[in-house]
């Protein structure tokens, strides 16, 4: 079953040389790679735009079910370019550059399908925020991660509102205060990731991860992710509220009524995404 979504490979911006984010599509699923190995895969402006361009194209492409991060290279992602940030020391310009990142990380958050980090090397600063940022997050058990910006006198602000709402009070000051890496072991621990495996298992866990969720319902993951991320922040009232009338409208799909006949028949469902 994994294999199924490796069938048919069709990549787009393949040009190394040129491309700051690759893609890749695969029955459903699709693949971003970061693409500036060299560079550690910093969020430069151009990064963050080619991200922010695949992103949208992807919100509008039913044909994609599940969305994957990844990168080249022996870094996830170091976090913003330093450099490019010293070079245009203007207040505007700084604010435009954290703005345009975190429309980035709400993009992610809005997109209507799941999206699964892949984190193969070290996770640093807003790197560590692009992690925490995504649905689903697995590393190989050799990976690092930090929040830095405070070791070269600048607090993870932004990385921060991710942090912070992934891990617990606690272990989310105590990464953003100290700026102290921390392994994929203990990652898993504060729930920073889900999964730390080998590095040689890292491929085939995401697999496994994408296509148990590219089996189900393509209407139920998408309304599942939207009432997900909509109810975290309301009171518990209105919480139980909101997911009452999601359920009840959920009911009413064609899909809802196919499982659960299909589950009473003792047969697989066929999806239709509606």
């Amino acid at each position: 079953m994994i294999n199924n979504i490796y069938k048919d490979v069709k990549m787009t911006a393949i040009n190394s040389d040129t491309d700051y984010v690759l893609r890749s599509d695969n029955n459903g699923l699709t693949t971003l790679t970061l693409n500036r190995p060299q560079e550690y895969n910093v969020l430069s402006e151009e990064m963050l735009t080619a991200l922010s361009q695949h992103l949208t194209q992807i919100a509008n492409d039913d044909n994609v079910r599940v969305v994957v991060v990844a990168a080249n290279g022996k870094a996830f992602c170091s976090g913003h370019n330093l450099k490019q940030m010293r070079a245009n020391p203007e207040h505007e310009y700084q604010q435009q550059l954290f703005t345009r990142c975190s429309s980035v990380m709400q993009q992610i958050l809005q997109l209507p399908q799941p999206v699964i980090a892949k984190v193969q090397g070290l996770a640093t600063a807003a790197g560590c925020q692009l992690v925490a940022t995504c649905d689903i997050a697995v590393a190989a058990d050799t990976a690092t991660f930090a929040t830095s910006g405070i070791r070269v006198g600048l607090f993870c602000s932004t990385p921060a509102v991710a942090i912070s709402r992934n891990l617990p009070t606690k272990q989310a000051f105590e990464m953003l205060m100290t700026g102290e890496f921390i392994s994929a072991e203990k990652a898993v621990q504060f729930g920073l990731i889900n999964h730390a495996v080998a590095s040689d298992k890292l491929d085939d866990c995401v697999k496994q991860l994408a296509q148990h969720i590219l089996d189900k319902s393509p209407l139920a993951v998408k309304v599942g992710k939207k009432m997900f991320y909509q109810q975290l922040n309301m009171p518990i009232e209105q919480a139980y509220e909101f997911a009452s009338c999601t359920m009840a409208d959920n009911m009413m799909a064609s899909d809802a009524q196919e499982g659960i006949d299909a589950f009473i028949a003792k047969r697989p469902p066929v999806w239709q995404g509606k």
